[in-house]
């Protein structure tokens, strides 16, 4: 009987549970820790491009266009010839003036020697006192005569110059708005052509009063430091999303706000060598207005966004399981969101593995550079 229970025992040994599997191995993820840093509140705002000048070449005395010696679009600098108009009457008109005053001019050489004569005859009584003051006052009057010829030859030679119409400012010329042989300045100012300078080039953008008023809090509190307006880097970003470089500077804010809109209006000047940007394009402008002295940033891969449009992060907690945060959010400055509150620094921020994991779910962090560069790794 001894050899029948030993096989019975070994068979019911056959028959035991086996051990439970073992426990899969925490999930890797991606983190970064939080700390504070400097972070430059950086603002993008729409407005348009404005010429920095604008000269309109007008026609200053009436008579008929000769030439138009300009190219439309073109470059011209500041006093090149831009037309002309026909010269000859003002250029009579001059030679007259000058013709008055040489006879102004011989008329005082004659009265003055008259002058000096009765000058030593009065003395001796060979002329009358009566005559000799005659001949003071012909001199007087002689000198006026003088002054009002070379009043009229200025005048004229004035009026000969504004024939040659120049360019006032150094810039692209418009079109012609004018032909050759039209009669221009004839009760008006006729306008020839008008001269832009684009570079610099202005760009004229507005904020809204209520962000001015909380960054001007930020700044009284201490939480942020103003930047200069001469210091403030304005960067345009173009309509079809291009970033247009060099950078430029803001020169201003407006004194008052518009009543209709609630907006204030800034100017910046950007330097335009190439002549890319142009009056009346539609822009966008980047620029940093204050620094943020200890903010906390989180990559933009590792905010969640609810339905009800709350946004949330993915925590490591000091026993390495995951935790939600709940967080209020401030502007993106490149990649990343300012958090303004829900975190404190040194916490590890999932931004690597979100799909893989759960609330409480076990992790294993790594840094977020080792784990992107890890293969296959993916959010």
């Amino acid at each position: 009987m001894a050899p029948l229970g030993a096989v019975v025992l070994a068979l019911a040994g056959c028959h035991q549970a086996a051990p439970p599997p073992a426990a899969p191995p925490p999930t890797e993820v991606g983190v970064v820790t939080v700390q504070p840093k400097k972070v430059g509140i950086v603002n993008e705002l729409p407005g348009r491009l404005n010429a920095y000048r604008v000269a309109e070449v007008r026609a200053r005395v009436a008579g008929i266009l000769l030439k138009r010696l300009f190219i439309e679009g073109s470059e011209v600098k500041a006093g090149q010839v831009l037309a002309q108009i026909d010269p000859a009457p003002y250029q009579a008109a001059l030679d007259s003036a000058q013709a008055a005053q040489a006879k102004a001019e011989a008329n005082l050489r004659q009265v003055e020697a008259q002058a000096g004569r009765y000058k030593e005859l009065a003395p001796i009584h060979a002329v009358s006192q009566q005559d000799y003051d005659n001949a003071v006052a012909s001199v007087d009057g002689g000198k006026a005569d003088i002054a009002t010829a070379k009043a009229n030859v200025a005048t004229a030679q004035i009026n000969l110059g504004y024939a040659t119409m120049t360019a006032p400012i150094s810039g692209r010329v418009g079109r012609a708005l004018v032909t050759e042989g039209a009669l221009v300045g004839q009760g008006d100012a006729t306008e020839i052509t008008t001269v832009t300078q684009l570079d610099p080039i202005y760009f004229d953008f507005t904020e809204s009063s209520g962000a001015l008023l909380a960054l001007r809090r930020q700044v009284e509190s201490g939480q942020v430091k103003s930047v200069a307006p001469g210091a403030v880097q304005v960067t345009i970003v173009l309509e079809d999303g291009t970033v247009y470089q060099p950078s430029g500077k803001l020169l201003f804010s407006d004194v008052t706000v518009d009543q209709s809109t609630g907006m204030v209006t800034l100017r910046a000047e950007i330097p335009n060598p190439d002549k890319v940007l142009l009056p009346g394009m539609f822009a966008r402008g980047r620029l940093e207005q204050a620094v943020e002295q200890n903010a906390l940033t989180v990559p933009i891969r590792g905010i969640q966004h609810g339905a009800d449009g709350g946004a949330t992060v993915m925590i490591v907690d000091a026993q390495n399981k995951v935790a939600v945060r709940s967080v209020q959010l401030g502007s993106m400055q490149g990649n990343e969101w300012v958090v303004r509150s829900g975190l404190q620094a040194g916490d590890r921020v999932i931004v690597e593995g979100l799909q893989k994991i759960g609330p409480g779910a076990p992790v294993k962090p790594v840094p977020f550079e080792s784990a992107a560069a890890a293969p296959g790794a993916h959010s």
